[in-house]
């Protein structure tokens, strides 16, 4: 059996490792296999020396003994692949901007490392292994803390000249206008439906003290309060006009939705659908919108995907 892959997930939360087996283009049937798989808390505000650290103390421990093919790293922020080097990142990772976040893991694993923004190695595992299997092209969009997408096209990810295509959540949108981004700017349709997003319009819209959160906010709307509900719906309507707009320029064969507000279901995704089907031309209005399927460990499958992708043949 070939030397699995070692992937890394490095976000603003939480590091997650493991050994993945079969990550190459699938054939009929066939199935990556993870194993070690572990995680451990971001040190996030200590800065590049001490996340790296962490990240370098983990992947050690996942391959106690073992041999890998290569390093495939998802982390967070806008990557320059070609380099191994995060060029933006926000306030979440402190001092991330400007890290080498190759070098260190071929230094200390001597075996080539292949580096991808967090969203893109999450589309390409939903496309290779989820939803997007067997789809000549997919477009992920991830709607939780932030929202992001992946563009896969022929089982490769869309990065764009500058490492920052699929960036869904600085699309603007009307239902936005006035209100903030956390890019800065205002308008867009991160501040608005993010999950801090619609909670900040249910408390807005009336929302009592008890919705702080995104797990109180889907209790509140289960229990049929009024500012919840509204706020998944004017949330919904947006994403699903981001998303009509983005079918009418993309034409992918398929949408995956993931995200933690994407798993609240209900209001929200009726709301999705409506947003589409006002902007989406007719000739694109009937593509499939599907919940992905690859599960929480996609951006370790993409990952180590992209890292086999670019090994020498």
């Amino acid at each position: 059996m070939p030397d699995p892959v070692l992937a890394l997930d490095l976000g603003g939360t939480k590091i997650r490792g493991a050994l993945v087996h079969g990550a190459g283009t699938p054939g009929p049937g066939a199935a990556p296999h993870l194993e070690r798989v572990a995680e451990v808390a971001t040190p996030a505000t200590a800065g590049p020396e001490a996340i790296l650290g962490a990240a370098t103390q983990l992947a050690e421990q996942i391959c106690s003994g073992a041999r890998v093919s290569a390093v495939g790293l998802s982390s967070a922020g806008v990557i320059d692949s070609g380099r191994g080097r995060v060029t933006h990142a926000t306030a979440s990772l402190a001092g991330w901007a400007g890290t080498d976040v190759r070098t260190p893991l071929e230094d200390r694993f001597g075996v080539p490392v292949s580096v991808l923004n967090d969203v893109h190695a999450h589309g390409l595992g939903e496309a290779r292994f989820g939803t997007g299997r067997d789809r000549a092209s997919m477009l992920l969009i991830a709607v939780g803390t932030g929202i992001g997408g992946a563009q896969v096209i022929a089982g490769r990810a869309v990065l764009g000249a500058h490492g920052a295509a699929g960036h869904v959540g600085h699309v603007p949108v009307p239902e936005a206008e006035g209100v903030p981004c956390p890019c800065g700017r205002t308008g867009h349709l991160e501040g608005l439906a993010s999950g801090p997003g619609i909670v900040r319009l249910a408390r807005r819209l009336g929302a009592d003290a008890s919705v702080h959160d995104g797990h109180s906010l889907a209790a509140a709307a289960a229990a049929g309060a009024s500012p919840a509900l509204t706020a998944y719906r004017t949330a919904g309507l947006a994403t699903g006009r981001v998303i009509g707009g983005l079918l009418n320029v993309l034409d992918p064969e398929v949408v995956a939705l993931t995200g933690g507000v994407a798993e609240v279901g209900g209001a929200w995704h009726e709301a999705v659908r409506c947003g589409i089907a006002q902007e989406a031309m007719d000739v694109v209005a009937d593509t499939p919108v599907l919940s992905a399927t690859a599960g929480s460990h996609a951006a370790l499958l993409g990952a180590a995907a992209r890292a086999l992708d670019e090994m020498p043949a």
